[in-house]
């Protein structure tokens, strides 16, 4: 199904390189080994069939391991020497189409992933207290991550003197009373976003910024073109009493999958939202932040990274997360 995708619009050929168009090709295999790494592995998708060339030294594990029979290549040379064919730069927004629209095993995998990053997230949330240090709390997060067979992609805590940056890097402040928790975790190539709060004091649900997102979740409809859903994100921050400026202040997320944003959304993007395709929207404003992994489908969105022990209230019908209070 890949090939045939690939091949419509690169009948000739195409060398695939960065990792995660070579794990989404090779269906999900690990193809660094630092998380943010070059690729040990190169494909030369062509009409004549498929090759596959990895380095000697990963050879025995991508084939034990991951069920990957490789060309080995020495390590001090090129993985693509005497492939002749253009490189994925050629293709960037035919590839991006050909991923956009999940298969269902890949399906089946994500969302397996995003129930337990959902879980995991409760575990370290549900025990944090307001003298736990942000970093502590990232290491935690960190070890759900990695002990569920994850690879821990972004992972951001603010607590409550540190709500006013949109990416806030643990530090050794203290919590506080208000804390924010950012995870995203990757396996099998793709790739889950979350946020969450916790409040050491009763909070309800940041109404303005849940409507907001409710919005742009209710925009994001197969068949559009996601430029036009970003418009409608944009707008509605007015709507509901932010400066119309608000979504200037940080990126407001995008389509997802197989890159944690594929790509960030902006006005005039003519990619265009397909049948069971990932999104992370995550509309933000000082001290207020929404961000949940979903799937696009033409019976509607649906959320994938819930945890039915986290408490939610309803926003146009949607169960939405509510701060947790530990």
């Amino acid at each position: 199904m890949k090939r045939e995708r690939v091949l419509a619009f690169a009948p000739h050929g195409v060398v695939l390189t960065s990792p995660e168009v070579v794990s989404w090709y090779l269906d999900g295999v690990r193809t660094t080994v630092p998380f943010s790494g070059a690729s040990v592995l190169a494909v030369l998708v062509s009409p004549h069939g498929d090759q596959v060339r990895c380095f000697v030294n990963e050879a025995d594990r991508l084939r034990d391991e991951w069920g990957v029979t490789a060309e080995p290549v020495a390590w001090h040379d090129p993985l693509t020497a005497g492939w002749d064919a253009p490189g994925e730069s050629a293709f960037e927004s035919e590839l991006r189409a050909a991923r956009a629209a999940l298969l269902p095993a890949e399906l089946e995998r994500y969302r397996a992933l995003a129930r337990e990053i959902a879980v995991a997230v409760t575990t370290v949330a549900s025990a944090v207290r307001p003298r736990d240090t942000e970093l502590a709390v990232a290491a935690r997060l960190v070890e759900q991550v990695v002990a569920i067979g994850a690879e821990p992609i972004v992972v951001l805590v603010a607590g409550a003197s540190r709500l006013g940056y949109r990416h806030p890097l643990p530090t050794g402040a203290e919590l506080g009373a208000r804390a924010m928790l950012v995870v995203g975790a990757r396996r099998n190539g793709m790739i889950v976003n979350l946020t969450r709060w916790v409040s050491f004091t009763p909070s309800g649900i940041d109404e303005r910024i849940a409507a907001v997102e409710a919005d742009v979740l209710d925009a994001t409809r197969v068949g559009r073109a996601t430029g036009a859903v970003f418009d409608d994100l944009v707008a509605s921050y007015a709507r509901h009493g932010f400066d119309r400026d608000e979504w200037r202040n940080h990126h407001q997320g995008g389509a997802t999958g197989y890159f944690g944003r594929d790509p960030r959304a902006v006005s005039g993007l003519a990619d265009v939202v397909q049948e069971n395709h990932a999104f992370a929207w995550n509309p933000s404003a000082f001290g207020a932040k929404a961000e949940d992994t979903v799937i696009a489908t033409s019976s509607g969105i649906e959320v994938l990274t819930v945890d039915p022990a986290w408490p939610t209230a309803a926003v146009n019908g949607r169960p939405r997360p509510l701060p947790l209070t530990p």
